[in-house]
């Protein structure tokens, strides 16, 4: 069942057999696979024994899905925490019951919007806004999936919810029934929400007929890789040559230099203080609370906080060097 924004909830799991493998993978989903389907492709095309994804697409959604190949899994939440850009096209004129091509018709329409109205209309949707999710989403009413209860004929009623959207621009007008899209949006927005919620305030309605996801957070589709291009690399040395690194996803979290002895001692557990690494830190850089990403020589060694003067590790990343990886 579509989903196309549905919060995202990583899908990770471990094998009892596979390749250790570190790093991130962009993946540029095909259309009409899962996400669930493009994490099994790239582990029996990879071997990997852990894998997990940051960011659900839907199967009616292509573009950029990003793969967690073990240490990086440990770095999930910090890709779906952050901004998506998507490309996306509204058909006016017919609403459906899941708010995208797939679904019912429910409603039609005549009316189609000028280009004056709907760039009119666009401000209302930017910034922090109200948002009520698809009934056919995997937002949970009382224990049960929404789209579980749309199926059956159940009537489903969901809360507003405060989503971000950063940018929402129009593109183009290819035709009188179409029209395409911008949005750079924040963790749980429904671009199908957004396409049905427009047509309303145009006094129309509509529903989301093409979406194609062009960045997740730090990755975008210039270093997507397709699942032929997976195949072709194989699970050889240069599967090594696509992979990014497990910091990656870590972009916006401020980095603290550390010795490869201060790494090791942060990875078993222990607690660094702060008056130690003077020379290299100081406390209005790195306040109380801060998140930061310990790293040594050119890679993350964990993910650690600043409190009561020391660095604390909260994730520790042991990560293998490029030589180690088989």
């Amino acid at each position: 069942m579509p989903t196309m924004m549905a919060t995202p909830v990583p899908t990770m799991g471990r094998t009892k057999r596979g390749r250790r493998i570190d790093g991130w993978l962009a993946l540029d989903k095909p259309l009409g696979m899962s996400s669930a389907q493009a994490v099994a492709a790239v582990r029996r095309l990879t071997g990997a024994a852990k894998i997990g994804h940051g960011g659900t697409l839907d199967p009616l959604a292509s573009g950029v899905l990003p793969i967690a190949l073990g240490e990086a899994t440990k770095t999930v939440q910090y890709v779906m925490n952050g901004a998506k850009t998507y490309h996306w096209q509204v058909c006016w004129g017919e609403a459906r019951n899941t708010d995208d091509g797939e679904g019912e018709v429910v409603a039609t329409s005549a009316i189609r919007p000028t280009r004056a109205a709907i760039e009119a209309i666009l401000p209302a949707f930017t910034g922090e806004i109200d948002q009520v999710p698809p009934a056919f989403s995997a937002v949970k009413v009382e224990g049960r999936r929404s789209y579980a209860m749309a199926r059956s004929g159940e009537a489903v009623d969901l809360a507003p919810r405060r989503v971000r959207i950063d940018r929402l621009a129009l593109l183009a007008m290819p035709d009188p029934d179409h029209a395409d899209f911008e949005t750079v949006s924040g963790k749980g927005t429904y671009i199908r929400s957004l396409a049905r919620d427009i047509a309303r305030a145009l006094g129309t309605v509509g529903h989301v007929s093409r979406l194609r996801r062009v960045t997740c957070g730090p990755f975008s589709e210039g270093t997507a890789i397709s699942l032929e291009t997976l195949a072709e690399v194989g699970q050889g040395p240069a599967l090594r040559s696509s992979l990014l690194p497990v910091e990656t996803a870590l972009d916006d979290i401020p980095a603290l230099v550390l010795t490869e002895t201060e790494a090791r001692r942060l990875q078993s557990g222990q607690a660094l203080p702060l008056m130690r690494l003077d020379a290299r830190v100081s406390p209005a850089q790195f306040p109380q609370d801060t998140i930061v990403r310990a790293m040594t020589e050119g890679r993350v060694a964990a993910l650690a906080r600043i409190e009561d003067g020391s660095v604390r590790p909260v994730r520790v990343i042991l990560e293998q060097t490029d030589d180690s990886q088989e």
